[in-house]
């Protein structure tokens, strides 16, 4: 059986594509990613809340993520998760409050 498509339908999914291709953004060959709206997010110098903070991310910062690794589990704006974010050498945040689109990783797992 075949699907039609309907002019409807490809304006929905059109609108909804250049929505998520919104929030994701390649700047000078680096993507980067938006944190959760409404927070400023503290970054750590590990995979956990044990770990110190060594900045903390204004409001409406778009980060790149260089590599992705487990450790503690943490809930935000975008669920419960224990994948952490490297923004920078010896710099993470959780990936409860950067909007990837995924519950998964979305780059290289840190060495």
């Amino acid at each position: 059986m075949a699907m039609e498509e309907t002019a409807e339908t490809v304006a929905t999914t059109d609108a909804a594509n250049a929505t998520e291709a919104a929030d994701v953004t390649a700047t000078a060959g680096a993507i980067t990613y938006p944190t959760a709206s409404g927070y400023q997010v503290n970054v750590r110098s590990g995979p956990g809340t044990n770990h110190r903070v060594v900045k903390v991310l204004p409001y409406n910062t778009r980060v790149p993520i260089r590599c992705q690794r487990h450790g503690e589990k943490v809930s935000g704006p975008y669920g419960t998760t224990d994948i952490w974010d490297s923004i920078a050498p010896g710099q993470y945040v959780s990936d409860a409050y950067v909007r990837t689109g995924s519950d998964g990783f979305v780059t290289v797992p840190c060495g």
